[in-house]
C-alpha cells in the first residue's frame, strides 16, 4: 500500500503540469497569480505587494496583453514553467481576506 502514494502523487504532479501548461497563460509569459479576477480583495493585495514585485507583474500583463494583441506566443524556452511559478500575491490576499472577515465579524456584535 505505501508503494502507492508516491505513485498517486507523481500522478497528482503531472495532471497538475498538464493542467498548467494546458490553460495557456504561461505562453504569454504570466504566472497564476496574474490571472486572478481583480476584486476588492485582490485590488487591496495588489496594493499591499512590495514596488519590485508589483513592476514585475504589470511589465509580465503588458507583455502578455502585446503578445496577445499580435496573436502570438513566446518561444518555448521562455515560457513560465510549473516549478518557477511563485504564488506571489497568495499570502497578501490571505491576509486581507483574513482581516476582511473580521471586520464583518466586529460589524456584527
Amino acid at each position: 500500500m505505501a508503494s502507492r502514494a508516491p505513485a498517486t502523487g507523481r500522478l497528482l504532479v503531472g495532471f497538475r503540469k498538464w493542467y498548467y501548461n494546458a490553460a495557456g497563460f504561461n505562453k504569454i509569459g504570466l504566472m497564476r497569480d496574474d490571472t486572478i479576477h481583480e476584486d476588492s480583495d485582490v485590488k487591496e493585495a495588489l496594493r499591499r505587494l512590495p514596488e519590485k514585485v508589483y513592476n514585475d507583474r504589470m511589465f509580465r500583463l503588458k507583455r502578455a496583453l502585446d503578445l496577445s494583441m499580435k496573436q502570438a506566443v513566446m518561444p518555448k524556452e521562455q515560457w513560465t514553467q510549473y516549478e518557477e511559478d511563485v504564488h506571489y500575491l497568495e499570502p497578501y490576499l490571505e491576509e486581507v481576506i483574513r482581516e476582511r472577515k473580521e471586520v464583518e465579524e466586529w460589524s456584527k456584535k
